[in-house]
């Protein structure tokens, strides 16, 4: 007899070191976005990681991989970000997630919602542009060879604030 792969049979400690885990991978993956550590970004997520968090974007600006408006794959993604955040204008980025809601829904996968705000900013000439964000990200989670990452993101916005060049940055990427 085969148990389903959703069972979960870790014992409730096991589960509680699980869920702070992936608390560790999300709080990390927000700091090397913030300070710019292209090297390590990618490790906090699965090879085939797919990310759906692009629709704040000015539509001509939205990344995309087949049509879709997704980035799927560690490298790609974290290229992405890179360009987006860190390419001939620099981006200053600030990114918090709170109150997450983790359920785990089998011994090596999980999904969670982050309660997020964001802040970015960049000088265009004699004065700076910002955005301050608000909204969710839906995540996916699994258990790679021990180590919990980020296989799906999703981002939902709520209002946005932003000076009204903010996006003209955008102009000569992706």
């Amino acid at each position: 007899m085969t148990l389903p792969t959703n069972r979960i049979t870790l014992s409730p400690s096991q589960q509680i070191l699980a869920i702070e885990a992936i608390k560790r991978v999300f709080a990390g993956r927000l700091r090397c976005m913030d300070m710019k550590e292209w090297d390590s970004y990618g490790d906090f997520h699965t090879e085939d990681v797919v990310s759906d968090s692009w629709r704040g974007l000015p539509d001509d600006k939205q990344p995309s991989t087949d049509g879709e408006n997704v980035v799927v794959g560690r490298e790609r993604l974290a290229a992405t970000i890179r360009a987006l955040l860190d390419g001939p204008v620099r981006v200053t980025t600030v990114h918090h997630g709170h109150t997450p809601e983790i359920e785990l829904t089998s011994d090596t996968t999980a999904r969670g919602v982050w309660a997020m705000e964001d802040r970015l900013w960049w000088t265009n000439g004699d004065h700076d542009e910002h955005l301050h964000g608000y909204g969710h990200y839906h995540e996916e989670y699994r258990n790679v060879d021990g180590r919990w990452l980020i296989s799906a993101r999703r981002l939902t916005r709520l209002p946005m604030d932003s000076t009204p060049g903010f996006h003209s940055y955008l102009r000569d990427r992706l």
